[in-house]
């Protein structure tokens, strides 16, 4: 495989979409070795059919505000890859929701989704619509709009979306009652559903649970202890919420959460109201953080990042490139043993080489934060087999396949020094499995 002729196409393909770029570039290079090492790879072009997604819908949503306006959006679903399974990937509405942003999202799924050992292809989609400042009738209007476009693409055995930023419980719901309506049928094509109406149990956490027990892991193979390490949190959505409330459990303090505002340090921990509360936050579509220090009396730093506090585990829960290389190197600076992304592609590549450079102990984000989609592909199978599971058992579960994926990143990605990449290994470990099956299920 040559990597340059590789992502010279792939720049000349896709012009103007450097996140997708970063995300093929990010994986080609830590998977070269072992392409060379096995040539079916090149015979097959698998390099070349797998940086192409399967198809792209874009469409327009219509909706009337509350002032009786009618106002314009842009909808995309990316079906990036089938190869293991369905399209299994999230919906995001933020304002920020480009092709660009949604094609590194799929490709990257497709990764993620591997890892897991469940049988999912990978695929995103969203719009560039805004939640913030809108009405719940408001976010109703658009979420019946956008499915009524989105319903024709989508289906149990097809493509089964679910929530990412933007889209919560709320948001699915209006979703799936309005899918409901389109094709007369109470299927689990969506997944993120209440708990009452065909959803699994420990969804909304299972993200950042599934996070902290891979940082857990992590911590383990290195011969350290979580218990009462200090963490920052970037974000105060069902993700950092998640990561709060296990981290809290298992004993660490989580010292810094964070919004596009600012943050706040809770210089011993977290407790279980200030956790709680988080989920308020979120729901008032403020995406701001200071009303948690003027309700809890906490220190808030304006326009700053929580990368500044010196910490022993940072942990990126927000948005992609959120890290940058100057919030590596003050990571570094401060003694930080660990960063782990649970947000997809939460450090740019910059950070990452900086961490790395520094054998700081990294975990990627399609590696780390697989916890959710993994138990969004329980949730595909409780609906399946019209059954549910305890919390108990979807933890169980849950639990068994972080290990199972921090055991391949171990195995593909152990170099000759000691140092495990991760990011390497989880890398190679999610693209074996996709690729023998393209060259399994042949050319067409």
């Amino acid at each position: 495989m040559d990597v340059k002729k590789v992502l010279a196409d792939v720049e000349a393909k896709n012009p103007g979409q450097p996140l997708f770029l970063q995300a093929v570039t990010e994986v080609l290079e830590t998977i070269e070795e072992y392409v060379a090492k096995n040539p079916k790879y090149d015979d097959n072009k698998i390099i070349e059919r797998m940086v192409e997604p399967d198809r792209i819908f874009q469409f327009r949503v219509e909706w009337v505000d509350d002032k009786g306006n009618i106002q314009i959006n842009r909808g995309y679903r990316v079906q990036f890859n089938n190869a293991i399974g369905p399209y299994k990937g999230g919906l995001r509405f933020h304002p920020t929701v480009t092709l660009d942003t949604l094609k590194f999202l799929g490709f990257e799924q497709t990764f993620k989704n591997s890892l897991t050992t469940l049988p999912m292809g990978g695929g995103k989609g969203g719009s560039d619509f805004d939640p913030k400042g809108k009405s719940d009738r408001e976010i109703m209007r658009f979420c019946q709009a956008f499915m009524t476009e989105l319903f024709k693409y989508i289906g149990p055995d097809t493509d089964v979306p679910a929530g990412d930023i933007g889209v919560g419980g709320r948001e699915i719901g209006f979703l799936y009652g309005m899918y409901k309506k389109l094709v007369r049928e109470n299927t689990g094509v969506l997944t993120g559903k209440g708990a009452g109406w065909g959803g699994s149990i420990l969804r909304p956490e299972a993200t950042g649970f599934g996070g902290v027990y891979f940082v857990n892991n992590m911590l383990k193979a290195h011969n350290m202890s979580i218990e009462g390490k200090t963490i920052s949190l970037s974000g105060f959505g069902n993700v950092a919420w998640g990561a709060a409330l296990k981290a809290t459990e298992l004993g660490a303090k989580v010292k810094v959460i964070s919004g596009p505002d600012g943050y706040v340090v809770n210089e011993n921990g977290m407790t279980a109201e200030q956790i709680e509360y988080m989920l308020e936050l979120r729901a008032t579509n403020n995406n701001v953080v200071k009303p948690y220090a003027d309700k809890f009396g906490t220190k808030f730093v304006a326009g700053k990042k929580a990368w500044d506090v010196a910490v022993d585990i940072a942990m990126p829960c927000a948005f992609q490139n959120e890290l940058n290389a100057d919030d590596a190197k003050q990571l570094i600076a401060n003694g930080v043993k660990l960063v782990c992304e649970v947000s997809n592609m939460g450090c740019t590549a910059e950070a990452v080489h900086e961490l790395q450079k520094a054998k700081v102990i990294f975990a990627p984000g399609k590696a780390a934060n697989a916890g959710g989609v993994g138990v969004s592909g329980l949730e595909m199978s409780q609906n399946a087999g019209h059954i549910s599971w305890t919390g108990a058992e979807v933890d169980q579960r849950l639990h068994a396949m972080m290990d199972s994926i921090h055991e391949n990143c171990i195995k593909y990605g152990k170099e000759k020094d000691g140092y495990v990449n991760y990011v390497k290994g989880a890398n190679v470990a999610g693209f074996i499995k996709v690729a023998d099956s393209m060259i399994e299920l042949g050319v067409c």
